[in-house]
């Protein structure tokens, strides 16, 4: 069974960073892509970075240029490390991850997901 443990959020001022990041476990194939959604009661759920199993990323416009998603060799922990962070990037982050070469086209079609860790940004 697939298990995702999400760390590394908190509060911080507009322009400061935090770097999450995602314990990841129990993958049965090895083909796999992972990434991370955001939610907020307001705005609904966004998905903000993907990797893909080819190691190609993609990053939502709102956080291009300033969040950057990784993962460790072994595969088994994803980052996020996001910088110059806004006020409107305050949210709930879930890590996320679903079997196959390339990522889900929708949210909605990831099945694995974490408990989520809070960012809150302040002015």
């Amino acid at each position: 069974q697939v298990r995702l443990v999400e760390s590394g959020g908190g509060s911080v001022q507009s322009g400061g960073s935090l770097r999450l990041s995602c314990a990841a476990s129990g993958f049965a194939h090895e083909k796999y892509c992972m990434g991370w959604i955001r939610q907020t009661p307001g705005k609904g759920r966004e998905e903000v970075a993907t990797l893909a199993d080819d190691g190609s990323k993609a990053y939502a416009d709102s956080v291009k240029g300033r969040f950057t998603i990784s993962q460790d060799n072994a595969r088994k922990t994803l980052y996020l490390q996001m910088n110059d962070l806004k006020p409107e990037d305050t949210a709930m982050y879930y890590c996320t991850a679903e079997y196959g070469t390339w990522c889900p086209k929708w949210v909605d079609e990831y099945d694995y997901w974490g408990q989520g860790t809070q960012v809150t940004v302040s002015e």
